[in-house]
């Protein structure tokens, strides 16, 4: 697994722990599955599914009944984020404040990543005691 040990890889505001909670009652499902694939008009997309289980490879964060796994092609792009979830006039949906994310589209669905290498050396340096 990809992470420091002691550290979350994600926190999750109040908000976004009542909404997850709320999914995950509403029709019994185990949490959320949270990744990143290739798309959009910036290179990659963030994924949200439901989960009835956790695999063995996902890092999981449980908050106040909110149960989140991230799943491992995504870890090094999630570590450090902060997911929210914002309700307004016209929208309500989860937002995410990642550290790594380089540039996104206009429409906010798209996002670019920093390099690898680049995340890999941040994440060694924050695990330095």
């Amino acid at each position: 697994m990809f992470g420091i040990p002691g550290k979350q890889a994600v926190t999750i505001t109040q908000k976004a722990e009542a909404q997850i909670a709320k999914l995950m009652d509403k029709d019994g499902h185990m949490g959320l599955r949270i990744g990143v694939k290739k798309g959009g008009c910036a290179g990659m997309e963030y994924t949200m599914d439901y989960v009835n289980v956790v695999d063995k490879n996902d890092e999981l964060v449980e908050q106040n009944g909110a149960r989140v796994m991230i799943a491992p092609m995504a870890q090094m792009f999630l570590f450090g984020t902060e997911i929210d979830y914002e309700t307004s006039l016209l929208e309500s949906g989860f937002k995410f404040r990642n550290p790594n994310v380089t540039d996104a589209c206009g429409c906010g669905e798209s996002i670019k990543f920093k390099d690898v290498e680049e995340l890999q050396a941040e994440a060694a340096e924050a695990a330095k005691p």
